[in-house]
């Protein structure tokens, strides 16, 4: 079983549907150990206490630097074992510090047909520019901004008619489905690589 860690700066809807999709698993290939987040009032934290997720809260804050902010990750994720990492609405910029310790072994969720409306805001931007489609992308994290390898794109077709909130609504309904189907898939391919 890998065993995977979440990060997420605020509500944790895509952490939750994660744990709890991964649950329902007959032979479930990894295993959420824990959440990390960034900001001591994120909701996120109060869903992983729902669902029995330790929860570590690491504040740039209160560390010195990027460099030893995400030294502390580390060795929170060592200390765990942790192989896997899948950011979840996580809105720092990974540094090299964490992207050595785990190349190729973290992934995100960005809520836009990436190379299309990289960033923060993938959905407003994309409904400000009245694009036709959005859609959403699961990458690999590299040094730049959602510009990580793609592992798994799909498409959504905007209704004219859709305000941003219900654009929302509906890019969350494609997140929650997809980014548990992804995650599976990575982490039976880690379990077959180890044996």
């Amino acid at each position: 079983m890998v065993r995977v860690a979440i990060f997420a700066s605020g509500n944790g809807g895509n952490f939750e549907s994660l744990v709890r999709t991964s649950r329902e698993w007959r032979h479930s290939p990894c295993s959420i150990e824990l959440l990390i987040v960034d900001k001591k009032n994120a909701f996120a934290i109060k869903r992983a206490e729902n669902l029995g997720i330790p929860c570590y809260v690491v504040s740039l804050k209160e560390c010195e630097n990027k460099k030893e902010y995400e030294e502390k990750i580390i060795k929170t994720l060592k200390e765990n074992n942790i192989e896997l990492i899948a950011l979840a609405g996580y809105m720092k910029i990974i540094s090299e510090v964490l992207l050595e310790a785990y190349r190729d072994k973290i992934i995100n969720i960005h809520p836009a047909y990436l190379p299309n409306f990289p960033g923060k805001d993938g959905i407003g931007d994309a409904y400000r520019a009245r694009v036709k489609e959005t859609g959403v992308t699961i990458h690999y994290v590299d040094e730049g901004v959602d510009s990580g390898k793609i592992i798994y794109q799909e498409k959504l077709v905007i209704d004219k008619a859709w305000s941003l909130e219900k654009l929302e609504e509906e890019i969350h309904k494609i997140e929650h489905r997809i980014y548990p189907m992804v995650l599976k898939q990575l982490c039976e391919k880690i379990e077959e690589e180890r044996n």
